[in-house]
C-alpha cells in the first residue's frame, strides 16, 4: 500500500495560524511548554493517586460500597494523568527539558501501557492520518463498533449506539493486556503501518513495566485484601478509566460532521493540506468549562492540540481565539460543541447512523 500523502500545495492557512501564535508567545514572553499550572496540577493529580492506592490497600475501608466508590474516583484520577501529564510528556510539550518529558512520558508504562508503542501509534499515526481507515489506528474498534461508512458492517452495529458506552469500559482493561502485546507481537502499528524495532533497552522496560503494573496494581492489593475485593476494585477502576478515555478521544473525532477522508487514486493522496486535514477531522467541546478543562488536560481543545502538539495544553485556549479567527479569513469550517453533553449525545447519533447504513 502506498504512503498516504497531502497535498503538495503551499500551506498558506497553516503559515497564517502559526504567524499568530508565534505572536502571542513572543508578545507575552512566554515559553511553548508547561508551565506552573501544569505541574501542581501534576502535583495533585499524583499526590492524588497515591492516597488512594494507600487507604484502598493499605487502610481498606470496612464497607464494599465507599472502597468501590474510592476505586471510581481512582479510575479518574489515572485517566487525567494520562491526559495532563503522559499526554503532555510523551509530546515534548509538558517542559523543555528532555529527560522530564521523558519521565512524564513514562508515567504511561507506570500505569500500564507502553509509552514508545503509544508515540508510535499516537503521535506519528494518529496526528498525521488523523480518520484515514488503515492507518489510524484510533478509529480501529472493528468488528465491535463502526465508526464510518468504510469500514464493514454488521448486524450488531445497529444497537452500537446503545452498548458503546459499556464496551468503552472495557478500552483500558484490552489496551494493557491485548493491544500492546499484540502490537508488540506483530511488529504492526495499524494495519498498514509496520511498528519501528524496539531497542534492547525497549524490549526490556516493555516488559518490565508491564510486570509491575500486575504485580503493584493487582497483586499486591490481593495479597492485603483478597482476591474477590481486588478484583472487584480493579475491575471498577479500569472500567471508569477506559470509559473516560475512550469517550474523551470519541468525541473528539467520531461525531456527526467530523470528515472520515478516503485518499485518493494509486498514489494514495489527500487533496487537501495537512492542517486543513485536521480542523476537517476533529471537533472541540466544552471548551469554556474549566472543571472539564482542568481534568481532560485541554484534549477537549482537540483541534488546537491536533495543529500545535507540541505546545502545552495550558495555551490552548489563547490559541483557540486566534484558530477561530483565522478559519473565518480563510472560510474553513471550525466545528465545537458547547457542552460535553451536546458531544456525547453528537457520538452516540453518529454511532446510530453509521451503524443503521
Amino acid at each position: 500500500m502506498a504512503q498516504t500523502t497531502f497535498a503538495k500545495t503551499a500551506p498558506v492557512f497553516f503559515q497564517r495560524l502559526r504567524e499568530l501564535t508565534e505572536d502571542y508567545f513572543k508578545e507575552n514572553n512566554l515559553r511553548k511548554t508547561g508551565d506552573g499550572r501544569l505541574y501542581w496540577k501534576t502535583a495533585i493529580l499524583l499526590t492524588g493517586l497515591a492516597v488512594l492506592y494507600t487507604v484502598l490497600v493499605f487502610f481498606t475501608p470496612s464497607s464494599a460500597w465507599i472502597s468501590l466508590g474510592l476505586c471510581a474516583v481512582m479510575g479518574v484520577v489515572v485517566a487525567s494523568i494520562g491526559f495532563n501529564v503522559m499526554h503532555d510528556g510523551a509530546h515534548g510539550s509538558y517542559s523543555r527539558r528532555k529527560w522530564v518529558n521523558t519521565l512524564m512520558g513514562h508515567s504511561l508504562n507506570f500505569l500500564g501501557g507502553n509509552v514508545y508503542i503509544w508515540k508510535l501509534k499516537h503521535n506519528e499515526n494518529h496526528h498525521t492520518f488523523t480518520n484515514i481507515e488503515g492507518v489510524d489506528d484510533d478509529i480501529d474498534i472493528k468488528p465491535f463498533v463502526r465508526v464510518h461508512s468504510g469500514q464493514p458492517r454488521y448486524w450488531f452495529h445497529r444497537f452500537q449506539h446503545i452498548y458503546g458506552l459499556f464496551l468503552y469500559g472495557s478500552t483500558y482493561l484490552f489496551w494493557i493486556f491485548y493491544n500492546d502485546l499484540k502490537k508488540y507481537f506483530s511488529g504492526m502499528i495499524a494495519d498498514n503501518t509496520p511498528m519501528k524495532p524496539m531497542s534492547l533497552k525497549e524490549h526490556v522496560i516493555f516488559w518490565a513495566s508491564k510486570v509491575f503494573y500486575v504485580g503493584f496494581f493487582i497483586g499486591l492489593p490481593m495479597a492485603m485484601v483478597g482476591v474477590l475485593p481486588t478484583l472487584a476494585g480493579y475491575g471498577v477502576m479500569v472500567f471508569v478509566t477506559g470509559l473516560v478515555i475512550a469517550v474523551v478521544f470519541q468525541l473528539a473525532h467520531v461525531v456527526e460532521h467530523a470528515e472520515f477522508v478516503q485518499p485518493e487514486g494509486e498514489k494514495h493522496e489527500i487533496g487537501s493540506e495537512w492542517a486543513i486535514h485536521q480542523v476537517a477531522t476533529t471537533v472541540n467541546f466544552a471548551t469554556h468549562n474549566r472543571v472539564w478543562n482542568w481534568l481532560f488536560g485541554g484534549l477537549n481543545f482537540q483541534v488546537e492540540h491536533h495543529l500545535f502538539p507540541r505546545i502545552s495544553h495550558v495555551h490552548y485556549p489563547e490559541l483557540n481565539k486566534r484558530l477561530k479567527q483565522v478559519c473565518a479569513e480563510f472560510n474553513i469550517q471550525y466545528r465545537e460543541f458547547p457542552t460535553l453533553r451536546s458531544a456525547l449525545w453528537s457520538h452516540l447519533m453518529h454511532l446510530r447512523r453509521v451503524g443503521m447504513a
